[in-house]
């Protein structure tokens, strides 16, 4: 199979696979326990922590399930500890799910969410979110980069405007960290990563912050600054780090991407959705008139896998809602499929879709 749905989740490296395995078979202990054993394992755990600290230039980082867990954290954490000071959130209508749902439920609970529009690239208008900002805004959340067509947000641009007014900046870096490059000098308040992305591992995230007060949002004994109680995985951990570590940007990705979209162009019928200036690892296409899992289905039959939109939303009936805030013309929305690279993508994966497509395409046109 020639496998380019990466942004849904990546193949594990191997020297992940290794520290994980090591940790479970020699560190086992509980990083809590008093004994040598638990010294030991959270020494380990400490080791892994300072050195994403390290990494993402920020003061701490609360080990979690994933991004969804990471963001959920971020926002209600947030939203709970500072509501002093106001309940006025801001954000893009085009945010995961995690953050999305999570500001709809802070909402039932008398919050105010302002959710910004964005343009046919999903980009959105920094002066729309400049007049969104009140003296009652404790929180602006915006991914780095989208998940379903890979539009980049203006990180370092935002970070500093939110800086001079105190207002928190929250930013979901799932689809940026390891592709892109954050600016360490600009760096938000709080950040989400998730293991699975970046050839990791399921199961394993952080949120990493600096200058923020967070209130837990479960409980239990207090582990992880009484902040996410509940025993620590010492070897998911570790291996998050791992992994962060070996995370590169891959200048073929930018190669590959103008190639394929090039090779779009030429069919009739067939809208590059991503932008151009978008994340290199994430091109999004529709083809008109043709549901999404259409072109799926006919893909992997040709041995190649990609995916509708997010892996979300990618069972859900319903039109995405990127396709839905960037105004994808109705013969196109529910056609949109997306290819996404990985540290394992070869240049024989991009030849194997080209060859596919073009039967594919070829098979649903009749032509």
């Amino acid at each position: 199979m020639n496998y380019l749905d990466n942004s849904a989740t990546t193949k594990p490296k191997q020297e992940v696979l290794e520290a994980f395995i090591k940790v479970n078979e020699q560190f086992y202990a509980n990083p809590a326990s008093l004994h040598a054993l638990g010294n030991q394992a959270e020494d380990l755990l400490e080791t892994a922590r300072k050195q994403l600290k390290d990494l993402l230039h920020m003061d701490k980082v609360i080990f979690t399930s994933g991004g969804t867990e990471s963001n959920n954290l971020a926002l209600m954490g947030t939203a709970k500890s500072y509501q002093h000071r106001g309940r006025h959130i801001v954000t893009a209508q085009t945010e995961h799910p995690s953050v999305l749902n999570s500001l709809a439920a802070l909402e039932q609970q008398g919050f105010e969410v302002t959710r910004l529009s964005v343009n046919y690239a999903g980009e959105i208008d920094i002066d729309e979110l400049k007049n969104s900002l009140r003296s009652d805004t404790i929180l602006v959340s915006l991914m780095h980069v989208n998940n379903e067509i890979g539009t980049i947000h203006p990180i370092a641009e935002i970070a500093g405007m939110l800086k001079e007014r105190r207002i928190i900046f929250h930013v979901d870096a799932v689809q940026s960290i390891g592709k892109l490059t954050l600016d360490p000098t600009a760096m938000p308040d709080l950040l989400t990563l998730s293991g699975h992305k970046i050839h990791g591992l399921k199961g394993s995230g952080l949120l990493a912050y600096t200058g923020v007060e967070l209130q837990a949002i479960q409980y239990g004994g207090g582990q992880e600054d009484g902040i996410r109680s509940g025993t620590v995985s010492v070897p998911n951990a570790v291996a998050l780090s791992k992994a962060v570590r070996l995370a590169q940007p891959n200048p073929q990705h930018h190669q590959w991407n103008q190639d394929l979209r090039q090779f779009f162009s030429e069919f009739k019928g067939v809208k590059i959705v991503s932008p151009k200036g978008a994340a290199p690892h994430i091109l999004a296409v529709a083809v008109k008139g043709i549901k999404g899992e259409i072109l799926v289905s006919g893909l992997q039959k040709e041995s190649v896998i990609v995916s509708t939109s997010s892996a979300c939303s990618s069972k859900s009936k319903d039109t995405s809602h990127v396709s839905q805030a960037i105004g994808l013309p109705r013969e196109f929305k529910d056609g949109v499929m997306r290819i996404s690279f990985g540290a394992f993508t070869e240049k024989q994966d991009i030849i194997s879709l080209k060859r596919a497509f073009q039967r594919v395409y070829r098979m649903i046109k009749g032509v």
